[in-house]
């Protein structure tokens, strides 16, 4: 690889020194690096190396062939919906709290990318789902989202309705706080928070989750990624958001229809060649403990 991207959050003032380091060991071995403009001022570039790369953060996975995230999953999950159809490998190393998606640690980062420099690298394909708002038969807006969509209540609300069907078939009416219509890699997020099952990330399906539904027969459910999910919501006169990785947020109407369906591509995520998921479920979870 001769061409790497370094996107950060830049908030952390170590993220800016580890991405300094990052840049002095790359370029001796050749590599072009990318920086997002912030970052870039950041490290201060222009007084350290006479050339680098600093464009806009929307603009590098176009032109990198994989982007280091320095960050937490949040940071990650904002990078996923940058990628895109590039399907540019992503490696997350975790400067947050949890880190179940930037699972590599800094002590073995520069490890990892050695073996990376040559070619020797599993990344893991992730289902990603584009969400789009219609109203009155007119699409209004699109996300694509790596973890969830969540349809959701105001603090004050009463429970919500929300009619959901599959490939045009009804499946139910939850009656309800809210929705959680996400993916495999998302099942270890709000999903799992409300009851939902954990799902190997690699399995080609979606997970509808209900939030404190009102009806002890209303369950999750699991159901293949080639479906159209649609869900309308039927309560009137209630503040209701439609809420994409917990990052973006859009205000539903009454019989606004939010669609979600299997997006174009995937995202990669580079795998730690150390840890397997379910070493993963144990430590960052404590799956399985008494």
């Amino acid at each position: 690889m001769k061409r790497i991207g370094i996107i950060a959050k830049q908030n952390k003032p170590e993220a800016v020194t580890i991405s300094r380091q990052l840049i002095e060991w790359l370029k001796p071995k050749g590599v072009e690096v990318y920086l997002e403009e912030g970052l870039g001022k950041a490290v201060n570039l222009h007084k350290t190396f006479p050339v680098q790369n600093t464009v806009k953060r929307e603009e590098i996975p176009a032109q990198v062939e994989l982007i280091i995230v320095l960050g937490g999953d949040g940071t990650l999950l904002s990078v996923a919906r940058l990628v895109g159809h590039h399907q540019v490998p992503i490696l997350g190393v975790n400067l947050g709290g949890l880190g179940f998606l930037t699972e590599i640690t800094l002590d073995e980062l520069y490890q990892v990318l050695e073996r990376i420099l040559q070619g020797d690298f599993t990344a893991d394909e992730r289902v990603v789902l584009n969400t789009a708002v219609i109203r009155r038969g007119e699409r209004l807006t699109e996300f694509m989202v790596l973890n969830d969509a969540v349809i959701n209540k105001g603090a004050l609300a009463r429970i919500i309705d929300l009619e959901t069907t599959i490939n045009g078939e009804y499946l139910t009416t939850f009656k309800s706080d809210g929705l959680i219509i996400s993916t495999p890699t998302g099942s270890t997020a709000y999903n799992l928070s409300a009851g939902g099952p954990i799902v190997y990330p690699s399995l080609h399906c979606i997970i509808i989750t209900p939030i404190c539904p009102h009806t002890l027969t209303n369950r999750p459910i699991m159901i293949p990624d080639d479906v159209v999910v649609r869900a309308v919501l039927k309560s009137k006169q209630q503040e209701v958001v439609l809420t994409l990785d917990g990052q973006q947020g859009f205000i539903l109407e009454f019989e606004d229809v939010v669609e979600v369906k299997k997006a174009q591509g995937k995202i990669l995520l580079i795998k730690s060649p150390y840890r397997h998921y379910f070493e993963l479920l144990r430590e960052k979870l404590k799956w399985g403990e008494r």
